[in-house]
């Protein structure tokens, strides 16, 4: 295993090591020993796999990382960085602190306090001041800082002692003061998708900085790594790094020859099955389709199986969301329509809150769904309105029910004999108001269960 994951390294490579250091960037190298992903941070912005929307010519991160500030002397030269966990925000920071006459500062809100904050601030004045140095200080979990421990940035910020990239998984504005926030350039980093991942991982496969061609990628088990991955990209390399170990375990003395990782391998080292399950194949749509039809069925544990299978293989958790939202109005309807009302607020809350939390969320959803009285009579309505609109039948509008409000309309008959239900008992009166080549037809039909007895 020394041999795999040091060989064809480039021993001249000096990129800081999160692991064996206390502060990356401090001169270390990184060890033949250190993990997969540490040993396969990007150097530079090329390199970073995702977020092309923040990487294009001329961009801030492009012109911050070359050593320039792309909004002016009056804008921000700091960042904050939001986005899920593994899509890039610790390599950023490394990239731009590689850029000439820089210093690379970590620190981690966990961890950290005002003192060390402004132990960090005083350095910095120094190196800028003395050796004309520009400190980087990556800020980790700043959303962990309180009000006064963010206080304790602005100076260094506001002056530019340091060049503060901070990273955060929730969202700022609810998490970060407003005078940082203003002093900052916010951008909003996304989950790698499956492409990036696949990329990263047989990037790592083959890389002299990797497990440098040692070993090559079963079809099957490269896409378990995916669909694992979350488009994380971190634990896709911690993955690909334990399925290594486990096939170089198995492996017979072959000579040269790479040791092939295959399913059995990235199971066995995940202690996670494989869900076949193709997003783009006939399991997503049988999957999806026997979901719904348990919700439909009443039949509670089978529908969080469906959906457990789901999340577990990756599917899209905002995909899950909008097809429960239309089972809440096609199956439960009118009998509870509290049902809509639930599915609509799981799909807001799971954008808002992400996974894994979010697998609480639409299992919530689904048993409300599952357990509520069922009727298809809006649904069925609906259908059949449309269907006799697309036969051409009552294209006509009564003339007591036309706008009589406009200058000539009552010469033309419009409004006359009108109704107004509010001056009649209950608020109700009878009056035709179908087209009449379609009076007296019944599109709503309801049943005879929950809120439609």
């Amino acid at each position: 295993m020394d041999d795999l994951f040091g060989a064809g390294r480039d021993s001249g490579a000096a990129i800081e090591d999160d692991g064996d250091a206390d502060q990356a960037g401090d001169g270390r190298r990184v060890s033949p020993r250190s993990p997969l992903a540490v040993r396969m941070r990007p150097r530079t912005l090329d390199d970073v796999v995702g977020q092309q929307h923040l990487l294009g010519q001329g961009s801030p991160l492009r012109q911050l990382a070359a050593g320039t500030d792309a909004t002016g002397p009056a804008g921000p030269s700091s960042l904050i960085l939001w986005g899920p966990p593994g899509t890039g925000k610790t390599t950023l920071a490394h990239v731009i602190a590689k850029g000439p006459g820089r210093k690379f500062v970590e620190l981690s809100a966990i961890t950290a306090g005002v003192k060390d904050v402004r132990r960090v601030m005083d350095e910095a004045l120094t190196a800028r001041d003395l050796f004309k140095t520009t400190t980087v200080l990556f800020l980790d979990e700043i959303h962990r800082f309180n009000k006064a421990q963010q206080d304790a940035l602005l100076p260094g910020v506001e002056n530019r002692w340091v060049v503060l990239v901070a990273a955060t998984t929730e969202n700022p504005s609810f998490s970060v003061v407003s005078p940082l926030l203003s002093r900052s350039l916010l951008l909003t980093l996304k989950p790698l998708t499956d492409a990036d991942v696949e990329g990263l991982l047989r990037r790592a496969a083959t890389d002299p900085r990797g497990l440098g061609g040692q070993v090559e990628l079963d079809g099957e088990a490269l896409a378990h790594l995916v669909r694992l991955s979350g488009g994380d990209a971190r634990r896709a390399l911690t993955a690909l790094e334990a399925a290594a170990g486990v096939a170089f375990g198995d492996a017979d003395d072959a000579g040269d020859a790479p040791v092939k990782i295959e399913l059995k391998h990235t199971e066995r080292a995940l202690d996670v099955a494989s869900v076949r399950y193709d997003r783009a194949g006939d399991q997503h749509y049988d999957v999806a389709s026997a979901f719904i039809k348990s919700i439909r069925g009443s039949d509670v544990d089978a529908a969080l199986h469906y959906l457990a299978r789901m999340l577990e293989a990756g599917e899209d958790p905002r995909f899950v969301a909008r097809r429960i939202v239309i089972s809440a109005a096609e199956d439960v309807g009118m009998a509870d329509p509290t049902a809509l009302q639930t599915a609509v607020a799981a799909a807001q809350a799971v954008q808002l809150i992400g996974m894994p939390e979010g697998r609480i969320i639409l299992a919530e959803a689904v048993v409300h769904l599952a357990t509520a009285p069922k009727s298809n009579a809006a649904y069925l309505g609906i259908n059949q309105a449309i269907a006799d609109v697309r036969a051409g039948l009552g294209n006509g509008i009564p003339a007591h029910l036309r706008d009589a409000h406009y200058p000539g309309s009552k010469q033309l008959g419009h409004g006359k004999g009108y109704k107004y239900a509010h001056d009649f008992e209950d608020h109700q009166v009878e009056q035709q108001h179908l087209p009449d080549a379609l009076a007296g037809r019944r599109y709503y039909q309801p049943g005879s269960l929950g809120y439609e007895q």
